[in-house]
């Protein structure tokens, strides 16, 4: 029972990733469109392909964090709304939450596999807010002694 549970919960959170790739999609084609860019502009001026390009605007890609980087630079908006655009970080914690800024800053990690990392932690937060769980105290935390 608790294997259907899972799958349930993670239908929901890919469902979830699909909807944030098609709403950052949107939304960068709506910007492009505003700067008056054409699509092969855009990709030229981002140092991405121009299909690649296309596939994030129609939601089909998930772009790392680097490559969104690299298009608000080219568009000359903030890196950090983008990152928030597309779950990256959350806004709840101002730019993003400690696991987030320190994924990101770390300078060891090469882009996929901070993307990764960032994709498994949230993954694990949607998955403990649609249980309604909450992580376990370290052992540390629960344990007392009792001096007299």
């Amino acid at each position: 029972m608790a294997k259907g549970r899972v799958s349930e919960v993670s239908e929901r959170v890919g469902e979830q990733v699909n909807k944030t790739a098609e709403l950052l999609g949107d939304y960068l084609k709506e910007q492009r469109l505003q700067a008056r860019l054409s699509l092969r502009q855009l990709a030229e001026q981002a140092g991405v392909s121009n299909p690649y390009l296309s596939q994030i605007e129609r939601g089909l890609r998930k772009p790392s964090a680097e490559v969104l980087q690299q298009i608000a630079k080219a568009m000359r908006i903030s890196a950090e709304s983008l990152y928030v655009r597309a779950g990256i970080v959350h806004p709840a914690d101002g730019v993003g939450g400690p696991v987030e800024l320190a994924v990101l800053g770390d300078t060891r990690l090469p882009e996929r596999q901070k993307q990764s990392l960032l994709d498994v932690y949230a993954s694990f937060l949607a998955l403990n807010g649609a249980t309604g769980e909450t992580t376990d105290p370290s052992p540390a935390a629960s344990t007392t002694t009792e001096k007299e």
